[in-house]
């Protein structure tokens, strides 16, 4: 429950004592918590408690983490500056029992803090509010991450709305909402924060401080820096967004989704200046500058429908939102997933998506939506190993946004997109990157391939290969599925899922005990072991023992290249030698191939995608079906990435660096690899997994699958 401001006690009334709690609100600008405490006149102690284990299976990553320990650094000088105390830490593995420990050792009498709208922080704002208000201390939430409160947007029926454009299309005909706050002037720091020391918060090892460098040489944290990032892009790419958002090979989004996440951007002031630029266009006739306004709104939308889809159906994190898809047969193959997330799937895009992805925790969001569709509708592997990915690995993981995608992805949400449309990597690649210079940056092993051939490396003549250095199946995988091959499966896939979904109605109807039932009844798919990632750390210390308390996770696939060593993969490091051209006899490249792409590699689902499709049975034993499966595996045993060692140059506007790698030396295979290979050899992977690369279904899994993080409903 929060408690009215009239119950407070006014300003400047003897002995009060304010804690403003941060959480993911780390500026002082339009922060409503602290503009609140400020106003109290009385002492403010600002505080931050770290407990990541709350999270379970979504724990920070590398990436994320590192953000976030530089913007706490940042706040903390900016309160200062601001009279305040210094921000007050600690770290425990449970935040309520912190804080109100904190609450009480400083003997205050209010707590601000502004609310936060996922199935755990909701749990955690009831429980805090009604701890502390029957200790007689005031407390109160508010609203600083959304331009409206959830309950306020509702249909004319008074319900939630299930579908995007009628959310957004109300939100836009509600008032605009309130204006930002600017920065208090002053903070009473008061001598209260003196009796309580401050936990040191460690959020990086030894291991990862060489990769972490590099990100500090492509984005500053910080809501100061912000503030900067947003100028940059209202008076640059903003201008020609709806022109050139869809760009993959230039700087041309607004690169504000991480400040936004932790609160480092108020969504208002994003709102307000947006519209004030589109209003000037308006009236200047700058018909252009008003459609882009309106399409970078629509993304500010999509973020705010993240958060009230998730506050109106707390499973969306976990479960499908449309029931017939708790039948879908997933793909439990671990192969696969290793394969998509080290950029080996043969696919040129997609293999550069995922490589920037893991060397800078950054991904252009046409690329985001290019990879997961892979994700889910080539490989057809369980939309929750990539939302879970995605959240280890990008600086901007945000889980309602991210469950959002890959809800949408999957056709999971009444306006998602069709599970059966196969968007054709190819055809993507010429959308997105028509001149082949994405591809060129992140897999430089294409980088001499004509453009032509850049995104249908297969196609090309064996001269054309040849003169570029490349031998598919060798330097740069063949494609791991065949796109004609995952349309046909998954035809079959969607077949076997109607057909056990109206099995299941049928005996539900009929009052029969075999009926499946609600969704919510069925564990979601288990994360692979992979994402059940080890973590190095000692228990949580006990919120009255201030040391230092580490907290390391390590993914050897995952640790960007340092500039002095290469990374360890465990994979075959296989490269051509761009740096000896002098030695190079190599024929040139013919300028005018021949371009003759077979046209059954550019075939794509457009919707039904009815001609073809479930005529073949699905089988787990033999057949063509499990031909194709060991065909898969193989392929997927024997191709080789890209380098592992690249320098690297930096380039972009203020705010936001894209990294720019150039061509790196040859290498050969690391002696861990060769262990890793030799193991890999030895034994059958069908030995090993036999049932990773059948297609499974809810009844096949087993009764022992966990599930990651049960949420509170």
């Amino acid at each position: 429950m929060s408690v009215s401001p009239s119950s407070m006690g006014g300003a400047g009334e003897a002995g009060v004592r304010t804690v403003v709690w941060f959480r993911r609100d780390l500026r002082v600008e339009d922060n409503p918590a602290l503009a609140a405490a400020a106003r109290t006149a009385g002492e403010v102690v600002p505080v931050y408690v770290w407990a990541p284990e709350e999270d379970g299976p979504f724990y920070p990553g590398r990436v994320s983490r590192w953000w976030l320990s530089q913007s706490l650094k940042h706040l903390d000088a900016s309160l200062r500056r601001l009279g305040a105390s210094r921000l007050v830490t600690r770290r425990s593995a449970d935040a309520i029992a912190a804080l109100i420990e904190l609450v009480r050792s400083i003997g205050a009498t209010h707590l601000f803090f502004n609310h936060l709208y996922d199935p755990l922080s909701l749990v955690k704002d009831h429980r805090v509010k009604e701890l502390l208000a029957a200790e007689g201390i005031a407390v109160q939430s508010f609203n600083a991450d959304l331009l409206y409160e959830p309950w306020e947007v509702v249909d004319d029926d008074g319900c939630p709305f299930t579908m995007f454009a009628p959310f957004w299309n109300r939100c836009l005909c509600m008032p605009d909402p309130a204006a930002p706050l600017l920065p208090p002037k002053r903070i009473t720091p008061g001598e209260a924060w003196r009796r309580c020391p401050s936990d040191e918060l460690v959020f990086e090892d030894e291991s990862e401080r060489g990769s972490n460098a590099l990100l500090a040489r492509a984005w500053s944290p910080g809501w100061q820096n912000a503030d900067k990032a947003l100028a940059a892009f209202l008076n640059g790419p903003l201008m020609d967004y709806a022109a050139n958002r869809e760009k993959a090979d230039s700087a041309s989004t607004s690169l504000l989704s991480p400040y936004l996440h932790f609160g480092e951007l108020s969504v208002r002031k994003v709102f307000h200046q947006v519209r004030m630029k589109q209003l000037v266009w308006s009236n200047e006739g700058n018909h252009a500058g008003d459609e882009s306004c309106a399409l970078f709104l629509r993304s500010i939308g999509l973020r705010e429908y993240s958060r009230y889809l998730t506050f109106n159906h707390p499973c969306s994190l976990e479960k499908p939102l449309l029931a017939h898809l708790r039948f879908f047969p997933w793909v439990v193959d671990e192969v696969y997933f290793k394969v998509w997330r080290q950029g080996r799937t043969g696919y040129p895009l997609v293999d550069a998506g995922m490589r920037e992805l893991w060397a800078t925790g950054w991904l252009h969001d046409r690329i985001r939506v290019v990879v997961s569709s892979f994700f889910v509708k080539v490989l057809q592997l369980p939309w929750r190993w990539g939302m879970k990915y995605f959240w280890d690995t990008l600086l901007d993981a945000d889980l309602e946004s991210d469950a959002l995608g890959w809800q949408y992805i999957s056709g999971s949400l009444p306006d998602g997109r069709e599970l059966d449309r196969i968007d054709n990597p190819q055809l993507e690649g010429y959308k997105f990157d028509p001149h082949g210079e994405y591809v060129r940056r992140w897999l430089p092993e294409l980088a001499r391939l004509p453009t032509e051939w850049i995104h249908h490396p297969w196609d090309a003549p064996a001269s054309v290969l040849q003169a570029a250095g490349i031998e598919l199946g060798s330097n740069y995988p063949l494609p791991v599925v065949e796109l004609d091959a995952a349309k046909t499966r998954l035809q079959d896939a969607l077949s076997e899922m109607w057909e056990l979904e109206a099995a299941s109605r049928a005996a539900m109807e009929n009052g029969m005990e075999e009926g499946l039932g609600d969704s919510s009844d069925v564990p979601p798919i288990a994360f692979p072991p992979e994402l059940q990632m080890e973590v190095d750390r000692a228990p949580a210390q006990p919120t009255t023992v201030h040391g230092p308390t580490t907290a390391g996770r390590r993914r050897q696939d995952q640790m960007v290249p340092s500039m002095t060593s290469s990374l360890v993969r465990a994979e075959t490091e296989l490269s051509a030698d761009f740096d000896n051209n002098s030695m190079d006899s190599r024929p040139e490249v013919p300028s005018q191939a021949l371009f003759q792409p077979r046209m059954e590699r550019e075939e794509t689902v457009d919707g039904g995608g009815g001609s073809g499709g479930g005529t073949a049975a699905r089988t787990n034993g033999g057949g063509q079906q499990q031909h194709n499966f060991q065909t898969t595996i193989h392929r997927a045993r024997g191709i080789a990435p890209s380098t592992s060692e690249a320098s690297s140059s930096w380039t972009g506007r203020e705010g936001g660096v894209v990294p720019v790698w150039s061509p790196p030396a040859a290498s050969g295979p690391s002696d861990h690899y060769a262990a890793d290979e030799a193991d890999i050899t030895s034994r059958s992977y069908l030995d090993r997994h036999p049932q990773s690369h059948t297609m499974m279904n809810w009844s096949q899994l087993s009764q022992s699958l966990t599930t990651g993080w049960e949420v509170e409903h």
